[in-house]
């Protein structure tokens, strides 16, 4: 099974609430940090790809149609060069809006000293942010970075850029889909990612 849709959106940027829309599409299913959450083999196989060993791309997302969130969000450009036929699907929300966010959800979960070699600290603290998750100047610029480099690099028939709360329309176009009836998802709260763990 080959990738149709890659995030490339940081976590906090709406990636649980495109998971969820992506399945109503028929785009799913869809790999998440809650599938590596809950499979020690997909823990095994994101810490060794963080640790340097060469991808095996159909490997990690075997029996997954599409990609959001990190730790699969973290490798977009690889991603998309190894599945040519995908979009790439940019999330996005204001920098202080995200960093709100993070620093109250996932910053605040990798600090517990629970994920202690874990897939978070590998590839969110280590990998994206350079081991200064908690330095505030230097994660907004990092992700701010980030979205520039996925709008330069993504040749624009691929990218669909969605900024948060942006409903349907960017996605159904992106992918040639009608809008359908239900409402657009909304998953993850500060307050359900706090209960989660």
């Amino acid at each position: 099974m080959a990738l149709s849709a890659i995030g490339a959106g940081f976590g906090r940027t709406g990636t649980e609430s495109l998971r969820q829309a992506l399945d109503m599409l028929g785009l799913g299913p869809t790999h998440h940090m809650y599938e590596v959450m809950g499979s020690e083999e997909q823990k095994e196989r994101w810490l060794a790809l963080a640790k340097g060993e060469t991808p095996d791309w159909s490997a990690l997302f075997q029996g997954f149609n599409s990609a959001v969130d990190w730790p699969s969000a973290a490798h977009w450009r690889e991603t998309m060069e190894a599945f040519p036929d995908a979009k790439v699907i940019l999330t996005h929300r204001p920098a202080e809006d995200w960093w709100a966010s993070f620093s109250k959800t996932i910053l605040v979960a990798i600090q517990s000293g629970k994920d202690v070699g874990g897939v978070a600290s590998a590839v969110i603290a280590d990998c994206v942010f350079k081991g200064r998750p908690d330095d505030k100047d230097h994660a907004i610029s990092t992700y701010l970075a980030s979205i520039d480099d996925v709008r330069r690099t993504v040749p624009k028939d691929r990218l669909i850029d969605m900024p948060l709360g942006a409903g349907w329309k960017p996605l159904c176009d992106g992918f040639g889909l009608t809008v359908p009836a239900a409402p657009f998802p909304s998953g993850n709260t500060k307050s359900q990612f706090r209960a989660e763990r």
